[in-house]
């Protein structure tokens, strides 16, 4: 599932950039529960705050999106 990939994504993202959930929330303008939300595969970010989470951690939106597949490429 795409959320999941996504999930897995963005944790190991903001891990290796050294955010807490917090921190990278309070960056990108949403709320922490949000950040956790998303990690969980929960729920699904707009193309705005993918594009601020990007922006955030220093890594294009583009390579984001191939990080997503080859996580789904994983599972298939």
């Amino acid at each position: 599932m795409i959320d999941e990939a996504f999930a897995k994504v963005l944790r190991e993202l903001r891990v290796s950039k050294g955010f807490s959930q917090e921190s990278l929330a309070q960056e990108v303008g949403i709320h922490r529960t949000y950040v956790s939300q998303l990690e969980r595969g929960l729920k699904s970010p707009s193309l705005k705050t993918l594009y601020k989470i990007a922006y955030v951690l220093e890594v294009p939106l583009s390579e984001i999106m191939t990080l997503i597949e080859k996580q789904q490429e994983k599972k298939d």
